[in-house]
């Protein structure tokens, strides 16, 4: 892994590079770099980076505003925030620049749509669910069980309909262009609490137990149902509840635990899958529009190129870096951390989903639904998402899923 050939440079030689030649450069670098990496030749990777970055004027300068992602993490979940930004420039021969900011330094997972809104920052990466809090619309993603696999995820986010009922609304409603998004399922991460416990088989047996919920309003709505108590806390505070015990669990996706460092205080990840985790990057609908036809395309054409990357990096990622894979593979994070994965049978799986999905429960869902149906102009948008989620085999790899242009109808 990049990550282990990493070991050699420390944090203060990647801030002494990024202060030489700027955040953007030495990541991109770093990102483009294979075998050893020692500090030499990432200084010399990320001057010609610089250099070749940096050879025109700019006609746009874009701020990136990443959440809480860096060169490191980034190779932990595959979101593709990086080579969005490292085809972005190259397709335009340098007309647009793109200014990376990520490790919480300009926005973070419940702001950064809305300063994206405001025009703080002009792109960002966040996770649809804490960023639905500020865009609401964004719940139209998160009933439960209408995605019954990762590939269903990744059949739908390239299916035209995705921009009918996603992409078109987002533009009307919160001046957001969606443009890619990573793909994982929900699950309950265990504390340490769990640590001695047997592996979980059933979400019954978790009845009871409080769990941290993002900014999703419909996540709630399942966790509820399951018995779940959904608990509101902040992304950078999940660490420390889990950690305190504060919190019996949280409800978030496996490369997100590895990611963000939580894998020293899980010992369970309760493979549930009950909705979606989706690290989706977007970005201003008004500056957008501004870059003209030439250069929109171009936005749209490396937002497909990173979709692709992010659907095979981050499914191999899930088995040999973040070791979401049964068995768990050596020297992989979970296994590092001794973090069990509970892969829940198709029988228990159907167990939690009669137990709160819309099929089984509509009167529960019925507020929400007419809500969402009403601010996309009277679509059934759970029937219309349900229907694309199933028009794949539902044993279909997600690596195998056919990339295609959402944004073309043919």
């Amino acid at each position: 892994m990049l990550l282990d050939k990493m070991k050699g440079v420390s944090r203060r030689d990647l801030l002494r590079l990024t202060k030489q030649f700027g955040i953007s450069s030495t990541l991109m670098a770093v990102g483009g770099m294979t075998g050893a990496v020692t500090l030499s030749s990432l200084a010399e990777a990320a001057n010609s980076t610089y250099d070749k970055r940096f050879k025109g004027k700019a006609k746009h300068t874009l701020k990136f505003g990443a959440a809480g992602f860096n060169d490191r993490n980034l190779l932990i979940e595959r979101a593709g925030c990086l080579q969005f930004v490292n085809d972005l420039e190259e397709r335009t021969d340098g007309a647009i620049r793109v200014e990376f900011i990520g490790s919480n330094q300009i926005c973070g997972q419940l702001d950064c749509v809305k300063k994206t809104q405001q025009g703080i920052v002009d792109i960002y990466a966040a996770s649809t669910q804490n960023s639905a809090g500020a865009a609401p619309y964004l719940n139209v993603l998160d009933y439960a069980y209408m995605f019954p696999t990762r590939a269903s995820q990744y059949h739908f986010l390239y299916h035209p309909g995705s921009q009918k009922v996603l992409r078109d609304q987002m533009r009307k409603r919160h001046n957001i262009e969606f443009l890619f998004s990573h793909a994982e399922l929900r699950g309950i991460q265990l504390g340490l609490g769990w640590k001695d416990k047997p592996t979980v088989k059933s979400v019954t047996e978790l009845a009871g137990t409080k769990n941290r919920v993002t900014g999703t309003q419909l996540g709630r709505i399942a966790m509820q149902l399951m018995n779940l108590n959904p608990t509101p806390i902040a992304w950078a505070e999940t660490l420390d509840g889990l950690k305190q015990g504060l919190i019996d669990g949280a409800e978030t996706w496996a490369a997100a635990v590895a990611y963000a460092n939580m894998s020293p205080v899980v010992s369970q990840c309760v493979n549930l899958e009950f909705f979606c985790g989706t690290e989706h990057t977007a970005m201003n609908g008004k500056k957008f529009d501004s870059l003209g036809g030439e250069l929109q395309d171009a936005v749209m054409e490396s937002a497909y190129l990173s979709q692709v990357h992010v659907q095979a990096a981050n499914e191999a990622s899930l088995v040999n870096t973040v070791g979401f894979s049964n068995p768990t593979l050596p020297g992989t994070l979970f296994d590092k951390h001794k973090v069990r994965v509970a892969w829940l049978s198709d029988a228990a799986k159907k167990e939690a989903e009669e137990m709160c999905s819309p099929e089984f429960h509509p009167k529960e869902w019925e507020k929400w639904r007419e809500r969402i149906n009403g601010w996309s102009g009277g679509m059934d948008t759970y029937k219309f998402i349900y229907d694309i989620a199933r028009e794949i085999p539902k044993d279909t790899l997600p690596e195998n899923v056919e990339p295609r242009r959402w944004w073309k109808t043919s």
